[in-house]
Formats: C-alpha cells, sequence, structure tokens
C-alpha cells in the first residue's frame, strides 16, 4: 500500500572466516577505507592490464576510482540481497569473469568503436540482423524490460546485474565474429547500430545500479 514501509532483508560481506569482514584489529571497516584499499587495487589492476597509459594523471585517478566503486557495487548487487558473500579484492577487481571492471571494459571497448566510426564519417543506420551472434545480441537487448520486472517485483538489484553481465558478454561474441569498421557500408551501419544500442542499454543498466563509466581506460 502506499505509504507503507517493507522490511528488505540483506546478508553479510563476510571474510575467508566465514563470519562478517573485519579490519585486521578486529574492528568494523569504514566504507571510505573499503573503497580505499579497493581504489588501490583497482590502480595496480589497470597497470597490469596495460590499461589507463595513455590518460593524464588526473583521468588515471578518476578512471581508478570508477573501477573500484564498479568492483564494490557490482560484487554485492550481483548476488541475490539474502545471499551472504565472501569479500575477494582479488576476484572483485579483476578484468575477467562476471566482475564490475569487465562490464566496464566491454562499455569502454563500445565507446572506442563509436568514437573510431565517427572519426571516419561512419554512421549507424537500421539494424538488419544476418549473423548468429548478431541475432543473439538482439534477443538480450530485446530481454531488458524483463530483467527490470523482475528486479522491481522481486526487490533484487541481482536480475540487472545478470543482464548487465550477459550483454557484455554476447557484445563480446559479437565483436568477434562480426567486423563492424572494415564491414561493407549498410552492415557498418547496421552493426554500428548494434554496438550504440548495446551501450546506451548497459550503461543504464550500470546506472541503475550506481555505477558509471569511464571513457577511455
Amino acid at each position: 500500500d502506499e505509504g507503507s514501509l517493507e522490511h528488505i532483508g540483506f546478508g553479510t560481506m563476510n571474510g575467508t572466516d566465514g563470519k562478517p569482514f573485519k579490519t585486521r584489529e578486529g574492528g568494523v571497516l569504514k566504507l571510505h577505507d573499503l573503497i580505499e584499499m579497493t581504489r588501490d587495487k583497482a590502480r595496480e589492476r589497470l597497470k597490469e592490464a596495460d590499461l589507463g597509459g595513455g590518460l593524464d594523471p588526473e583521468a588515471f585517478e578518476d578512471t581508478a576510482h570508477k573501477v573500484a566503486v564498479a568492483a564494490l557495487k557490482f560484487a554485492d548487487l550481483q548476488n541475490f540481497r539474502g545471499t551472504s558473500y565472501v569479500f575477494d579484492l582479488d576476484r572483485f577487481t579483476s578484468f575477467e569473469g562476471k566482475t564490475g571492471p569487465y562490464l566496464l571494459y566491454q562499455a569502454v571497448r563500445v565507446k572506442s568503436v563509436l568514437r573510431k566510426a565517427a572519426d571516419e564519417g561512419a554512421q549507424a543506420g537500421e539494424i538488419v540482423v544476418v549473423e548468429p551472434a548478431e541475432r543473439e545480441l538482439t534477443l538480450l537487448l530485446d530481454a531488458f524490460d524483463h530483467a527490470l520486472a523482475e528486479a522491481y517485483e522481486r526487490k533484487a538489484p541481482n536480475f540487472i546485474a545478470d543482464h548487465a553481465y550477459k550483454l557484455a558478454q554476447a557484445f563480446s561474441r559479437f565483436y568477434a565474429a562480426c567486423p563492424i569498421l572494415i564491414a561493407e557500408p549498410p552492415v557498418k551501419a547496421s552493426r554500428l547500430a548494434l554496438a550504440a544500442a548495446t551501450l546506451r542499454q548497459l550503461e543504464l543498466a550500470l546506472d541503475l545500479l550506481g555505477i558509471a563509466t569511464p571513457e577511455r581506460m
């Protein structure tokens, strides 16, 4: 009913001992300290992956912060809200697997393709689905409304997180199987439109999870 309140239960973020995550001294970890710790790891991860090298220091720090926040938020929200999970900084900050940084990397990849296309004067056009990877991506784009409805009805953001991850995976397969910038003009226009639609939806899903994407990485 309008104006009524409903209690929503959440699991806990645990240490490797299975108990709620604490500092080394046994105290409660502050969010600021958690973010700083994750930002340090994000800087390390970016350098390991040879990402962000062309950014100026301020842009690199902004990207590292976004990677850190994405790592923390996605790690928390990809689980059903009642599920407890183990805090694993190495896994959360990886650019591979079901992680926030992986999703940011895929979004930045799409942005890079669209920038290059714009520099060439290429424009998106009518979408014509021919290849299996194009069909898979199109069907996933169409599944977004269902994911949103499930998240709303069940009060569970993990449905949006799951969709974002599947969408990023589908784009990665599409990107590998269906060349965009070297395709013939009508095909290029169609694939650019698919790429642009993917970026819009991926950024919207991430925004709903409280995650911002950088322009470059």
